[in-house]
């Protein structure tokens, strides 16, 4: 019983997997060919059934009016009526028995004189009987036999006609094979005609596809075609672009809100940051104080680098970044980190392995991308920061690699998201603000390459990839 009920739940399964294969179109092609030929083979069934009683009835009517003809000769005693009656015209395959008593054939038609009666029905005078049988004397062919009462001056007689239904075998035969041969046709041009009537029908769906999946979080101001005819799909298209205008609104207002905040933080950041310089420098604070005022020194520093990264993301949200197109030696900022890191950070031992590499781009914003890097790789490093800048004839890379705990393959993506920090990274005063890599990713997207996490052995090998420019120069 288990097994059966397992096998009962294949079908359902099946069915559900090929509809998430099959599209809308092949579908809908193949119901409509499913049902025209379910349609079409009860319709042919129906037309042959019809088309075999109806020549019946003409063979039946032909025999009964043959019967007719020699009962009344029989009565009329006209032998000569009789025998033309008995003659059948040419191409009738009809054959005429005329029984007495004791089942003794009397007159019979040439192709069956000397045979037994035809039928064994024997009605009474004035009645009529029919059946249908198989004669042997007439090569196994079926036929329509029409028996009839008849009282002549011999006495009572039985007349027995038989008419051949090969004819009408034949004829449904011809008219059953008309059907299944155009039946195929008939379907395959139906499932074609479906198919494209509904590839024309989607033609909408796909257009507002196309335009959903062009729109990004950046650029929200697009909206999807609305089909001319009013119908369930034009319906769709204007439910979308309602939906689309709610969202704009909110992501607008997030966005202003976000860069408004960002921007009004600066000037109070600055002055307090301005007030505790002041602070540091005065030698009348005691050292506990002095402590204090290095620390908020810190978390200022901190803090005013979040809200200008908080304001360039909301810049970029909004607008996009415009990064001009100069020569950029990407060398020289390979450099310029290298400086920065040893006076900021001089218990890490720098290593670096440059070439020089010429690309186009922004050098502010290609900067700042590489210091985001430099700064994530110290903030992990126990002892050792690498920089190696290369280029090959397709794209020049910078790779920042460090000797620290490294980055798990299940968080490589994820640490390109904004605000995300791994947990070994979560305290307050490491100084991450989850936005450095984010920021690089869109910066490097922007000029049109690609900042990934490359297996390393040890540590994590952050690498920057960038379209290579055809000019290379030498750095002091």
């Amino acid at each position: 019983m288990v097994e059966a009920r397992g096998r009962l739940r294949v079908g359902p399964r099946l069915w559900s997997g090929l509809r998430g294969r099959l599209g809308v179109r092949l579908r809908s092609a193949l119901a409509a060919a499913a049902v025209v030929a379910v349609a079409l083979l009860v319709a042919g069934l129906v037309v042959v059934s019809i088309t075999r009683a109806a020549l019946t009835s003409n063979v039946d009517a032909a025999a009964t009016q043959r019967a007719g003809e020699v009962a009344a000769a029989l009565t009329a005693g006209r032998d000569a009526g009789l025998r033309s009656a008995l003659r059948s015209p040419p191409g009738e395959q009809t054959i005429v028995q005329v029984v007495g008593p004791a089942d003794t054939v009397t007159v019979a038609s040439a192709g069956v004189d000397g045979e037994p009666p035809l039928s064994p029905l024997r009605p009474p005078v004035g009645q009529t009987l029919r059946e249908q049988r198989t004669l042997p004397v007439a090569d196994q062919d079926t036929f329509r036999i029409v028996a009839v009462g008849v009282e002549t001056p011999q006495g009572a007689r039985t007349v027995l006609v038989g008419q051949s239904l090969r004819p009408v075998a034949d004829s449904v035969r011809v008219l059953s094979a008309i059907l299944l041969g155009g039946l195929p046709l008939l379907v395959l041009v139906v499932g074609a005609a479906t198919f494209v009537f509904v590839a024309r029908s989607l033609r909408p769906v796909e257009a507002i596809r196309r335009r959903v999946a062009g729109i990004t979080g950046r650029d929200m101001q697009a909206r999807v075609p609305v089909p001319a005819a009013h119908d369930e799909i034009a319906a769709l298209a204007e439910t979308m672009n309602d939906m689309l205008d709610r969202l704009e609104s909110t992501v607008t207002v997030q966005r202003r809100f976000l860069a408004d905040a960002s921007h009004e933080l600066r000037s109070p950041l600055a002055t307090v940051q301005v007030g505790l310089d002041i602070l540091a420098s005065s030698h009348d604070l005691p050292d506990v104080s002095q402590q204090h005022v290095e620390r908020l020194r810190t978390e200022t520093v901190r803090l005013g680098r979040l809200v200008g990264d908080l304001l360039l993301l909301a810049r970029v949200d909004e607008h996009g970044l415009a990064p001009r197109r100069d020569d950029v030696d990407l060398d020289d900022l390979a450099y310029a980190e290298r400086d920065r890191l040893a006076a900021e950070h001089p218990r890490l031992r720098l290593q670096l392995t440059i070439k020089p590499v010429r690309v186009q781009g922004d050098p502010h914003h290609l900067g700042r991308a590489l210091r985001n890097l430099v700064d994530n790789a110290a903030r992990y490093a126990r002892t050792t920061v690498t920089i190696r800048v290369w280029a090959d004839p397709t794209a020049a890379y910078v790779e920042v690699d460090d000797d620290g705990p490294g980055i798990p393959a299940a968080d490589r993506g994820r640490i390109f998201d904004r605000f995300v920090r791994l947990d070994d990274s979560r305290s307050r005063t490491d100084g991450g603000t989850g936005l450095g890599l984010p920021i690089a990713r869109e910066i490097i997207a922007v000029h049109g390459g690609a900042v990934t996490v490359i297996d390393s052995d040890s540590g994590a090998v952050l690498r920057i990839r960038l379209p290579n420019a055809p000019v290379g120069r030498r750095s002091a």
